[in-house]
Formats: C-alpha cells, structure tokens, sequence
C-alpha cells in the first residue's frame, strides 16, 4: 500500500463528512488534503483511543519527533510520506502541525473546561489550525480567507462538541465551559448523567447560537475572490451546518443520549449543490 492509499484509506474508513468535500479537488490538491486529514486522525485517536495516558504522551512525541524529521525531509510513517510533496507545494508550516499534537495533549491533561476562553484555545488548536493549513493548500489571495479559516475552524469544532455531548459524556469529558453550565442551572452529573431538562435544553440553544455565530463571522469575511477556491470549507460547512440545524429541530437536549448524524447520500447531494451554488 502506497502512502497515498494508507491516507485515502484512513480518511475513508472514519466514515467523516470531511470525506465528501474531498472529492471534487484536483487530483494535487486532493491528496494533499486528504494527508492532512490522515494526519489529523491518527493524533486524534491516539487521543481518543489510547486509554494509558503515559503511552498516549510517549505516542504524541513520536509524532512530535516524526513531524520534525518531514521537515528535515526524513519521513518514516506513510502519512508522513504523503505529506511530503505538499509541505513545500502549498507552503504548510511546522508550527502549525506541532499546534495541532499540541491540541491532542490537552485531552491528555483535561477533560474540562473552566470557561470559554480556554475552550477557545483548545478549538483553534485542534480545528483553526487545521483550517489554517486547509486554505494553503485550497489557495487564497485575500488574507482575509485566513480569517474565514479561523473561524470557520471554531465553528466545526463547536459543533463537534454539541452534538457529541452525551458521547464525551460517558467518556468523562464535558466540553461545554463549566461557568456556562452554572449560569444555566446545570451540574456536572446532570450531564453525566444524561438528565434531560429545561436548564440543559436552554444551555444547549446557547451553544448552538455561538456555533452558528461563527459560521456567520467566517463567511462574512470570506473574500468574493476567494470563493471558488474554498469551495471544499463551503461545502463542509453546509454539512456542518445542517447537523446543527438537525440537532436544534429535534431538540437539543437529546444530544445527551443520541448522537445526530446525516446519510451519506444527504451528505453528497449537499456537497454537490453547494460546489454547484459557488
């Protein structure tokens, strides 16, 4: 199996919508997204995945290390071979891949989050960077799009967070800031434990008005110019977008105890009349 193959496997295989923006880039540009994105997962399932937190750490600085040695154009791991060709093509920085592991570790060190401001620093690392680096390969020319790939970033990220509440849950991890939960009534058990209320409901609907904030701040400030070339962001961010919309139709709260997905086929047929619209 070529590097290429390995990060086209992994990228199929997690079944993410991410997958279906991928599919109407040039051939160039594909593979180097679909890198990115292979990359991304294998630290985030270590993060995820690895229940023994010293072997998680001792994983993440293998990745540290291997990172530094693409850069030195030594790469060992398939993903980082496919890397390669795209670091120098579409100009992608070190620093923002070792944010990226930098992110993964604050899985390792906590699983709350006092306040918003803290969360943010945890979104941008684990999402706007990754956008950050998305756009370099999509191409801009109005730095403007940087701003749109930040926000953008929160918003997925945010969205991530509120439709896996219930799954984080059961893992021991509330992402949802901790003096948000107190300004709404809600105790940690109560999402612990799946509890199902007026308090939770309305804490969920903030939550979903600051995810939906940020799709707005990004594509506001995204460039006309740079439309067409961010088609890929535009296309998730419809599919994003419509999880949200599905999450507060049915209820936010029930996020506790289900998790909201959409079909592949919707997922598709969204892609495509979003590329079509742009």
């Amino acid at each position: 199996m070529s590097p290429q193959e390995y990060c086209q496997s992994k990228a199929a295989a997690s079944g993410s919508s991410f997958y279906y923006s991928f599919m109407f880039l040039p051939t160039l540009k594909r593979e180097a997204i679909t890198a990115l994105y292979a990359f991304c997962r294998e630290v985030d399932d270590i993060a995820d995945e690895c229940h023994d937190t010293n072997i998680a750490r001792t994983k993440l600085a293998w990745w540290r290390a291997e990172i530094a040695n693409l850069y030195q154009g030594k790469p060992q791991h398939p993903v980082s071979k496919a890397l390669a060709p795209a670091i120098d093509r579409y100009n992608l920085s070190e620093e923002h891949f070792q944010e990226i592991i930098d992110g993964m570790e604050m899985d390792l060190d906590q699983n709350r989050y006092v306040d918003f401001k803290q969360l943010q620093l945890y979104c941008y690392r684990v999402a706007s960077v990754v956008g950050l680096l998305s756009v370099e390969i999509f191409g801009y020319r109005n730095r403007n799009t940087l701003k749109y790939a930040h926000d953008l970033g929160l918003a997925f990220q945010l969205t991530n967070i509120i439709r896996d509440v219930g799954e984080d849950a059961r893992r021991d991890r509330i992402y949802l800031p901790l003096d948000e939960l107190a300004n709404f009534g809600v105790t940690e058990s109560d999402i612990l434990q799946g509890r199902e209320s007026e308090q939770v409901q309305k804490l969920l609907d903030f939550q979903i008005e600051r995810a939906t904030s940020f799709y707005e701040r990004a594509l506001n400030v995204l460039p006309t110019e740079d439309r067409k070339t961010q088609r890929t962001g535009l296309i998730m961010a419809a599919i994003y977008r419509t999880i949200l919309d599905e999450i507060k139709a049915d209820g936010a709260q029930r996020v506790l105890n289900s998790r909201t997905s959409l079909t592949p086929i919707r997922k598709l047929w969204l892609a495509c009349l979003t590329w079509m619209r742009t």
